[in-house]
């Protein structure tokens, strides 16, 4: 079954771009395209996609207030928000709002088609440079011990948990992090899903940022 998307951008010739590019995979469905926020909840709620491609800045209602919508709406449907840099002091927002994906408008048509398709596969996706820049102003101000107001840990990680945690700030999948260490994609999921429960943390995203404000390790 085809994996059916929403676009949602305010730019009339990005939305027709980005509809070019999902309707040309035999695995992918344009469901419907979206103008601004406003629109994209409501098509959301009636075409409940699998994935939403969502823009930032939009009027009537932007990016974060339509993905906070559509996450707690439409339970079946991930977000991956596409940003320039100009909008980085709204990736934070973006991450709390439920978005599992962060890319770059700019970034190549097989990396965005990779992201959809590792997305509705359950994984978070970051862009490298987004993902370093959200990290940095996570980190801003970061102590380099743990916080005494940090959520304790189950189980202090392991020397093998810090050094994935390491290439998850890079933002590599598991597949790429086990060709770095020479272990199975399946046994670097394992690894993941232990950090995630050691750290409290929902997603990979939210794993990378409690270990950089417990100084569990740095930029």
């Amino acid at each position: 079954m085809a994996i059916r998307v929403l676009i949602t951008d305010d730019q009339e010739i990005v939305r027709q771009g980005l509809a070019i590019i999902v309707r040309g995979q035999a695995d992918l469905q344009v469901i419907g395209v979206a103008e601004n926020g406003e629109r994209a909840v409501e098509l959301a709620r009636e075409h409940q996609p699998d994935i939403v491609l969502m823009d930032i800045k939009m009027p009537k209602m932007n990016g974060i207030q339509a993905t906070q919508k559509i996450v707690k709406e439409c339970k079946a449907t991930q977000v991956i928000i596409l940003t320039t840099f100009d909008t980085d002091e709204l990736i934070f927002a973006g991450i709390r709002a439920g978005a599992r994906g962060y890319l770059l408008k700019d970034a190549p048509s097989e990396i965005l088609l990779d992201a959809i398709r590792r997305v509705h596969s359950g994984e978070s996706i970051l862009n490298p440079a987004v993902a370093r820049k959200l990290l940095e102003e996570f980190s801003r101000g970061a102590p380099k011990t743990k916080s005494p107001n940090a959520e304790p840990l189950i189980e202090e990680l392991t020397e093998r948990e810090i050094e994935i945690l390491r290439w998850l700030m890079e933002g590599l999948a598991n597949k790429a992090i086990g060709n770095k260490l020479g272990l199975a994609e399946g046994t670097v999921k394992n690894h993941v899903s232990t950090i995630l429960a050691k750290l409290h943390a929902n997603d990979r995203t939210h794993a990378v940022v409690s270990a950089l404000r417990q100084g569990l390790v740095e930029l």
